[in-house]
């Protein structure tokens, strides 16, 4: 029995601008979601700050179908992002092609798990 997909990402050469503040990944995150046709429950981010400057971001938001997560490294980059969502599993792959859309990654390494 399958119930749900779970997709796994890290996302490499990403422009620091796009993911060192929080307004600019929360604006990314409910793009994602609204795009992917998922149905928002609630949010958490968090802006890190280095030397009194914002610098990287924690975020999830929890989704009916279950929830997406990202933590962001500007100074390397570096994205890790976590999909997952019950049911339609067509929804996962399409939050991460918008993740990969809007992201614009150099490269990037992906695990799937099938849940369930």
């Amino acid at each position: 029995m399958k119930v749900g997909k779970h997709i796994i990402a890290e996302l490499y050469g990403v422009k620091r601008e796009l993911i060192m503040l929080k307004e600019r990944v929360k604006s990314i995150m409910d793009y994602v979601v609204e795009n992917a046709k998922l149905t928002k429950v609630g949010e958490v981010y968090k802006q890190f700050y280095r030397e009194g400057k914002p610098h990287g971001v924690t975020g999830i938001i929890l989704v009916a179908e279950s929830h997406l997560s990202i933590h962001t490294w500007p100074e390397y980059g570096l994205i890790n992002l976590d999909i997952f969502t019950c049911g339609d599993s067509r929804k996962a792959d399409k939050a991460f092609e918008l993740f990969i859309e809007k992201l614009k990654p150099k490269k990037h390494r992906k695990y799937i798990l099938d849940r369930g």
